[in-house]
């Protein structure tokens, strides 16, 4: 490790939010280095989104309490007063003023307008209200109005890639690709920076300032709707620093992935599916949803994800019956890929829960600020507060955008009051032992994957939670002695992997009681009614 590199504000992770974070530090006049092990667009969570981007219009008292409905009451009122009041704006400046995204039915980018009759943009966020003029307002399960922006089921990359060529051609901002952060660069509570790895070589950043947007957990279990190389690398990081760590139990699974065969790659049928009325039946062909909750196929994602499992293991299957929609039309990206897959649409997609979304994380406050000086943390790594036990459909992009630009802009002045970053002593990263085999990373996940999918999943006891800690911790001991005299990117992830599966567990262990994701069965009372629970 020679030499030493300086940024005012370093970001890690190229997603929505470390993006918006880039953008809003750059807007201050920062100089932004962003490093994200992704080598392509679609290498970001971001980029999957399907279902949209929600937004208040003019109903924010609605949003707010059908977030905090989702959540089963556990979201932080002061946190969603800030996403629903920063909603309208944060969308239109970013993704339609900045980045003229072309949401469904908005051809000419105006925001809630006529657009027909060649209406200004809109002045104020509750222009968003016109729902006949402009925008063609989608809705998902546990929202109780229309108010989510989508283009088609590829929302993400509509919104990602251009955020990513906006941030590309500033002067102000550089985008450093396939670079791995490996270590959090600290000294007295207060984080300089980070090493970060490419190609082999690795390199101290220091910087004012330091967020973190590196996504979630998928690659802790077997099935998931992120893209590969999703760690958890910015919780671990924050956590072996000692910034603090909540709500890691609540992982949310989404009800409806594909139910891919083991050759095959999963995808994600958007909620919106749902949304537009597609009905869930079990492997009698029985429509079931009706049974375990009033909303139907509309319910909160937990209570769908369970009832989903649970007729799975009753029945053998169950399918997504897309017959009451003009699915090929509405939804053509979907039909795609099932016709990829030799999937008869027609005849009902084969759905099973996947990993989707960690509600926790790193602990933040309305501004994005860690427990540590100048380290802040964004996007599904940061626990805002805002989803609570259980994310609302849609929130995520919304979140990630609101909050991204709010860190941004708070560690662009805390980065301002320094006239160069601090050169601090740097963690000892060492090589003195023989490279490890090819596939001896590989091995330890399918350890790791195979333990949190039989003890940690949509379901949960003290038994199986006690079970996982213990190979967990032994697998950490493992991957320990190796990370003290072997530095791979790899290996890296590998021990952030199990460090945020042993900060899921235990926060799952000493949390009894069910709520939202976090479904305990030995809990004394059952989350909802259901027919296995009759």
């Amino acid at each position: 490790m020679t030499g030493h590199e300086t940024a005012d504000v370093l970001v890690v992770g190229s997603g929505i939010a470390g993006l918006a974070a880039a953008l809003a530090a750059a807007r201050e006049g920062n100089d932004v280095v962003v490093a994200t092990k992704a080598t392509r667009p679609e290498d970001a969570s971001s980029w999957w989104a399907q279902g949209g981007i929600a937004v208040a219009r003019d109903h924010p008292d609605r949003f707010r309490r059908d977030i905090l409905a989702a959540s089963d009451g556990t979201a932080d009122p002061e946190a969603v007063e800030v996403l629903v009041e920063n909603a309208n704006d944060a969308v239109r400046d970013v993704l339609v003023e900045t980045l003229d995204v072309t949401f469904d039915g908005g051809a000419d980018g105006s925001v809630g307008t006529d657009a027909a009759a060649g209406a200004n943009p809109p002045e104020t966020a509750a222009e968003f209200a016109d729902r006949d003029g402009g925008f063609d307002f989608g809705r998902e399960a546990a929202h109780t109005e229309d108010r989510i922006l989508h283009v088609g089921a590829e929302t993400g990359k509509h919104v990602h890639v251009p955020l990513l060529n906006h941030l590309d051609n500033r002067a102000d901002a550089e985008l450093r690709t396939d670079t791995a952060a490996l270590e959090l660069i600290g000294h007295e509570g207060r984080i300089h920076g980070a090493v970060v790895e490419s190609e082999g070589d690795r390199t101290p950043v220091y910087a004012g300032a330091t967020v973190l947007a590196t996504g979630g957990v998928g690659d802790l279990f077997a099935r998931s709707t992120n893209p590969a190389g999703a760690t958890g690398d910015g919780i671990a990081m924050a956590a072996l620093a000692g910034a603090t760590v909540t709500d890691a139990e609540f992982v949310q699974f989404h009800p409806t992935a594909y139910a891919a065969g083991p050759d095959e790659d999963g995808f994600l049928v958007s909620e919106a599916v749902r949304g537009e009325g597609a009905l869930l039946r079990n492997g009698d062909g029985e429509r079931f949803m009706p049974d375990y909750h009033p909303d139907a196929e509309l319910a909160p994602r937990d209570v769908v994800a369970r009832a989903v499992d649970r007729e799975r293991e009753a029945t053998g299957s169950v399918v997504l019956d897309v017959e009451p929609l003009d699915f090929a039309d509405e939804f053509p990206g979907l039909a795609g890929k099932c016709e990829d897959r030799g999937v008869d649409w027609t005849r009902g997609i084969p759905v099973a829960p996947a990993e989707h979304f960690l509600c926790g994380g790193v602990a933040v406050d309305d501004r994005g600020r860690t427990s540590l000086d100048r380290l802040y943390a964004v996007g599904e790594c940061a626990r805002t507060g805002v989803h609570g036990a259980n994310r609302l459909a849609s929130t995520s992009l919304l979140e990630g955008l609101v909050w991204g630009l709010r860190a941004g802009a708070d560690a662009a002045d805390a980065a301002a009051g320094d006239a160069d970053p601090e050169a601090v002593e740097t963690p000892a990263l060492l090589d003195r032992d023989p490279a490890l085999p090819d596939d001896f990373a590989r091995q330890k996940f399918r350890r790791l994957r195979r333990v949190m999918d039989d003890c940690v999943g949509i379901e949960r006891d003290a038994d199986d939670l006690n079970r996982a800690l213990g190979v967990l911790r032994r697998l950490k001991g493992e991957v320990d002695a190796y990370v003290r005299t072997r530095t791979s990117r790899s290996l890296y992830e590998l021990r952030n992997a199990t460090v945020t599966a042993l900060l899921v567990t235990r926060q799952a262990l000493a949390n009894e009681r069910s709520v939202g994701t976090h479904y305990r069965t030995d809990a004394a009372e059952p989350a909802e009614p259901g027919p296995a629970d009759d």
